[in-house]
């Protein structure tokens, strides 16, 4: 069982941090339990997971830790899938197993995150989609079909806007296209957040497991905290000239407004209403 410290304790003079700490953390419970004994899954899906190649990336001044599940050779699109804060390219295996049964997938560890190891300098949005286009391009895919969660998504809108002819479809689950379109009472909780409040929970746990500098966490949470309070925005014109078709999923606990989400949906829709360039 995994163990949490008692939220309840500080949740009536912090609700921000709450909030903000249970948002992070069903992500990574959904990850770290395991499946029951009897649960049913496609064969094929399970021996492409645990056949993953697995290496390192070097670019833009890191190494880039990243997994392919599947035959990059095969004539289906790849999917790339962008895990979110506090995570990691395993961390998504609940995504990554049906998906690889039908076409090979593609996860990173992102900047600071994973086995990609200690943070170095600010994260931001289009650092990270250059860097999963320089992945990709590592690893000879000229575009892929991307899908983020949370922190993932709003990388993933960066990769459209800002590589466009590098990707075809994409999911959005929990992503936001501007800072203003989280609620504000997780930014603030975000914002509060001390690498104390994380211990025991299974994201410094599998931080710890998984980096080659387990020692550099709390690094890992300023640069959330920096990322999460730094102003960004892509344009609803952005949007609409994203090429590929685009889903947007929020929850009904989600950090990001409805009302954002349902803009972002919107664009996408009158983006893909357009007649639609063909990338060869």
């Amino acid at each position: 069982m995994i163990a949490f410290p008692p939220l309840q304790i500080f949740r009536r003079r912090h609700p921000g941090v709450a909030a903000a700490l249970a948002l992070l953390a069903s992500a990574a419970v959904v990850a770290a339990v395991p499946e029951p004994a009897n649960a049913q899954q496609p064969a094929t899906a399970t021996a492409s997971a645990s056949a993953a190649k697995t290496g390192y990336a070097e670019v833009n001044g890191l190494r880039l830790d990243y997994a392919v599940h599947g035959d990059l050779a095969s004539k289906q699109t790849p999917l790339l899938v962008l895990h979110g804060a506090f995570m990691s390219g395993e961390a998504m295996a609940p995504f990554v197993t049906p998906f690889a049964a039908s076409r090979p997938v593609i996860t990173i560890d992102a900047r600071g995150h994973g086995r990609t190891g200690k943070v170095r300098g600010a994260l931001s949005y289009d650092q990270m989609a250059d860097d999963a286009v320089a992945v990709l391009a590592s690893l000879g895919i000229k575009r892929a079909d991307v899908l983020g969660y949370s922190m993932g998504g709003s990388t993933a809108i960066a990769m459209a806007v800002r590589h466009p002819d590098r990707v075809g479809k994409q999911v959005i689950i929990s992503g936001a296209a501007s800072l203003d379109g989280w609620i504000p009472e997780v930014l603030a909780g975000i914002a509060q957040m001390t690498p104390e409040m994380f211990a025991g929970t299974p994201m410094e746990t599998e931080y710890k497991r998984l980096s080659p500098t387990p020692d550099a966490f709390p690094d890992l949470v300023a640069a959330i905290k920096h990322i999460d309070a730094t102003p960004f925005a892509f344009s609803d014109a952005q949007l609409r000239a994203i090429p590929g078709r685009t889903m947007v999923i929020l929850g009904d606990a989600d950090g990001v407004t409805f009302d954002h989400a349902s803009s972002c949906s919107s664009c996408a829709a009158a983006a893909t209403s357009r007649p639609r360039r063909r990338v060869s």
